[in-house]
């Protein structure tokens, strides 16, 4: 890792729930809620905040993983519906750093152990993770889309 700055990545405890999803607002906040506008960043933070979400998390149905530098966490990643990315944020101290490819990777290691027969990971990826995701071997299947002022662009990528 660049700087020397050493990390772990980890499956997200309940306890941490609440700042990883602070973590991934604020991340929003800096890098997307400018094109989102005001429907898609409250949009955004309702899901973020939505009680539903933490009893998907809390019974094992929303699955998340933590970077975790000296005990601050620094990403995540979470997905839904089993192989969908719904959450990659991360800190942007630390961007340009492998952190978010290191998720992904975890992300994928954990969905070839599941033995649930898992061939590809999906995402809506917003306007800014494009290039992103496709650096880290993504691919567009669709139009970008506006739903509820929520930009998206369908992407997949075979594990």
């Amino acid at each position: 890792m660049k700087n020397g700055r050493l990390y772990t990545i980890e499956r997200a405890k309940p306890s941490q729930f609440d700042d990883a999803c602070e973590l991934a607002y604020k991340v929003f906040l800096k890098f997307e809620s400018k094109e989102y506008g005001r429907e898609g960043t409250d949009k955004f933070a309702e899901f973020l905040t939505s009680p539903q979400l933490q009893k998907l998390f809390e019974t094992g149905h929303y699955i998340m993983f933590l970077a975790m530098c000296e005990g601050d966490i620094i990403g995540v990643i979470s997905v839904r519906s089993g192989n969908h990315i719904s959450l990659l944020f991360v800190d942007e101290r630390y961007h340009r750093q492998g952190i978010g490819g290191e998720l992904i990777k975890q992300m994928q290691d954990h969905l070839l152990s599941t033995g649930a027969g898992y061939e590809k990971m999906t995402v809506n990826a917003a306007p800014y993770g494009i290039p992103f995701y496709e650096r880290t071997g993504f691919i567009k299947t669709g139009e970008t889309t506006v739903t509820d002022g929520i930009i998206y662009t369908p992407m997949e990528m075979y594990l």
